[in-house]
């Protein structure tokens, strides 16, 4: 549903965005009429106290007032409820109706400060329960009227004057005619100041120096490019979400393909090498893991950990040179040690140092396996969610390798700070001294695991056996050339449906397309939509069926001409563009197709039985390809599946589960 258009401008909220918050005011409202009106009914000639006069004055005014806003409301509900988010037509009557109830607002506002006023009269003597009752009342009303400021304030959009102007005139518009084409430039420019502006706003706390102005800006295009050529508003969004995990769950329990089933049938010699990786990965697993530090240990142990890290922390620490960055108390280091089960003697280097573009990370000797492992942390700062949206892509130059890559910019200029690290500080050359038959293995997990995957890439020509471990890294990482390359020396390992396994521009430009297409057809009211996707997502049950607008009904009896899908995307953005074309142009797109690095290993779990306290899940896995992860799956566990615990139980689940296999 296109946003709402009152006071000229356009607003966050849809016509049909009404029904539940109306229905929660209006049960609110009658609540405390009724109230009001035993109250009356009860002291009905009883108003004789010093201040009753106008006691009475107050509750009779204040029944009138109630039962005129609860009929606006009940007016305001009811339309709201009408039609479907692709046929507004029976909601048309709805601004006038918002502004009756606006309106009301203004005599409620003078009556809520009469009655502060009367409550603070010190000459007032009337019955305490009367007071307390007043005084319940007065506070209701500024309650109401305070969120109603905030609702406002959350769903005002400050691009709603000129995307009003922009979006019913654009048909009508030659874009080529310069008027045109520098109204169009102004309110791109706009709309890329104001999401600057939100993010410095969230990142107010961090010291932003050039680094961040730069990255603030490429962000701010980012965001302005994805959602500029949709009229969706948030509730639009959440209700095409549930719909598209209900069909995807109808999807899911359709019966496989022989031919399908077939191909997912390995050979005894790709399951072997299967099972030796998974091994690996495993053991690496915990590197990656410890790389968070102390909230990862707090994380997963919360009972024990603070306990464990004041007792052990203080006296194993290597010399200070061995260290950059904050440690206080010891903590992360700490944390490291017990994770591992290494030794301090063990650790080469330790960086905490994290900025934009400069993530920590660990070198230490894993004796269990012979390797020098470079471990990379992941996403735990507002510097790193900032390295991850810097999504514009650069080319990745490496000689005698083979043609040139893209490469997600921020996560590469991560990786290139490491790099320098490593070879330039001479930390590698250290490591090696020490234990010059050792392997090297770099490890990560999230956005460790991306820059673990392009740290290998460069340093793949000097370490010609270098192994990498990418633990759920981002799905838009690598081009397909580059990401080809990588399958000889690099892992990825993905658990179900996670999210940053299929992040990437392409992938959330087909999300979106999904959402308006499912939106625009579906003959729901919003309202029912959000109130059969919750109650699915609680408690379970069939999937809905999905029906369309035109299903069982009368194109001629529908109000006004439906919203088609083209309607709710008001023009394709150039990420979009790049979708679509499959041609290969002179110029790269601004966001072309990337891909995971390396092999894929997907780990989906197979059955689970819940417990008291506990959960039993079987989990297993199996060789994928990219094809699988170029769409974004809505799940509950969207999220959970990317969690590093989640990661490590199901990694170790599966080795033990073979060790066990082997023993038999």
């Amino acid at each position: 549903m296109p946003g709402l258009v009152v006071f000229g401008r356009r607003w966050a909220i849809g016509s049909d965005d009404f029904v539940l918050p109306g229905a929660f005011e209006l049960f609110v409202r009658l609540v405390w009429w009724i109230g009001i009106l035993a109250l009356y009914t009860v002291h009905k000639g009883q108003f004789n106290c010093p201040g009753g006069g106008l006691l009475h004055s107050y509750l009779l005014v204040l029944l009138i007032l109630l039962a005129s806003i609860i009929c606006a409301l009940s007016a305001l509900v009811y339309i709201s409820m009408q039609g479907t988010i692709s046929n507004p037509g029976p909601r048309k009557s709805l601004p006038k109706l918002l502004y009756t109830r606006l309106l009301l607002y203004l005599p409620e506002f003078i009556w809520a400060v009469v009655g502060a006023v009367w409550v603070s009269d010190s000459s007032v003597h009337c019955e305490k329960t009367v007071i307390n009752v007043i005084i319940g009342t007065v506070i209701a009303s500024w309650v109401i009227i305070i969120f109603t400021i905030i609702g406002v304030v959350i769903v005002f959009d400050p691009l709603g004057g000129k995307k009003t102007f922009y979006l019913t005139d654009t048909v009508n518009r030659n874009l080529e005619s310069s008027q045109s084409g520098q109204l169009l430039y102004n309110v791109k420019n706009t709309a890329t100041r104001v999401w600057e502006k939100r993010i410095r706003l969230l990142c107010c706390c961090i010291v932003q120096d050039d680094d961040h102005r730069v990255a603030f800006t490429s962000i701010a295009e980012l965001f302005r490019t994805y959602f500029s050529d949709t009229d969706l508003v948030p509730s639009d969004i959440a209700a095409g979400l549930t719909l598209l995990h209900q069909e995807q769950d109808k999807m899911e329990s359709c019966p496989k393909e022989p031919e399908e089933v077939l191909c997912h049938s390995p050979s005894s010699l790709v399951a072997d090498d299967l099972d030796v990786e998974l091994e690996n990965a495993a053991h690496y697993m915990l590197f990656a893991a410890a790389a968070y530090g102390w909230p990862y240990y707090i994380y997963t142990n919360p009972f024990t950990a603070l306990c464990k890290l004041n007792g052990d922390c203080c006296g194993n620490r290597p010399t200070d040179s061995d260290i950059t960055g904050s440690d206080r108390h010891n903590f992360h280091f700490g944390s490291i040690l017990k994770i591992t089960g290494l030794q301090y003697r063990d650790f080469i280097h330790i960086s905490f140092h994290n900025k934009i573009y400069e993530i920590p990370f660990f070198v230490a000797l894993d004796h269990k396996k012979e390797a020098i492992v470079v471990a990379v942390r992941g996403t735990l700062s507002f510097e790193d969610i900032l390295t991850d949206l810097s999504a514009d892509c650069e080319d990745l130059t490496l000689e005698d390798v083979l043609e040139n890559g893209f490469v997600h910019k921020g996560i590469t200029q991560a990786a290139n700070y490491i790099y320098r690290k490593l070879i330039n500080d001479g930390i590698l050359n250290q490591a090696f001294t020490i234990v010059p038959e050792y392997k090297l293995v770099i490890v990560g997990h999230s956005l460790g695991g991306g820059t673990a995957s392009i740290l290998a890439i460069m340093l793949r020509n000097s370490f010609p056996t270098l192994r990498c471990y990418a633990f759920s890294p981002p799905g838009g990482l690598l081009s397909k050339s580059l990401a080809d390359y990588t399958k000889h020396f690099i892992i990825s390992v993905i658990v179900g449906k996670d999210l940053v396994a299929r992040l990437s521009m392409p992938n959330m430009e087909d999300l979106k397309r999904r959402i308006v297409r499912i939106v625009a057809n579906c003959n729901r009211p919003k309202y029912q939509i959000l109130l059969r996707g919750c109650w699915y997502e609680v408690f379970g049950g069939d999937p809905d069926n999905f029906p369309t607008e035109l299903d069982g009904r009368n194109h001629d009896a529908l109000t006004q001409p439906l919203l088609a899908e083209e309607s709710l995307m008001v023009h394709r953005s150039p990420s979009y563009s790049a979708l679509e074309d499959e041609s290969h142009l002179n110029s790269p797109p601004q966001y072309p197709h990337l891909y995971l690095p390396g092999k894929i290993i997907h780990i989906v779990e197979e059955s689970s039985s819940r417990k008291l306290c506990s959960s039993d899940i079987k989990y297993t896995a199996r060789w994928s390809n990219e094809s699988v992860f170029s769409s974004i799956l809505i799940s509950p566990k969207m999220i959970t599946d990317h969690m590093p615990d989640v990661v490590l139980k199901a990694l170790n689940s599966l080795s033990q589960e073979h060790g066990s296999c082997i023993s038999c």
